[in-house]
């Protein structure tokens, strides 16, 4: 039976199990790097088996820094009718793909 668990990074919280590939904000991180990820909650898959932190159960989920990269580019148009007022503006967020070696119980 594979586990698997709540994390929480960049103020969000993120359902994983091991193996998976997760987009989250960036991390001040090379690639290749191993990281400990807070963890909220871990579970087995049938639902039998439930550990919940309070608020927290520490660093159980190790995981590892694939790539650093930026997100597609959005545009921002603003636009006020009957003023000849437009501007347009882009935006690449950066982001951080790990993937999930190893849930600790």
């Amino acid at each position: 039976m594979s586990k698997i668990a709540v994390i929480k990074t960049g103020g969000k919280q993120y359902k994983v199990k091991e193996g998976d590939k997760i987009k989250v904000e960036k991390l001040d991180l090379e690639e290749n790097k191993s990281i400990k990820l807070d963890t909220l909650l871990i579970g087995s898959e049938d639902g039998k088996e439930l550990t919940l932190g309070r608020p927290s159960l520490g660093d159980k989920v190790t995981a590892v820094v694939e790539k650093q990269a930026r997100d597609k580019k959005i545009t921002v148009i603003k636009y006020k009718n009957k003023t000849r007022y437009k501007r347009t503006l882009g935006h690449r967020q950066p982001f951080s793909l790990l993937k999930i070696e190893k849930i600790e119980s």
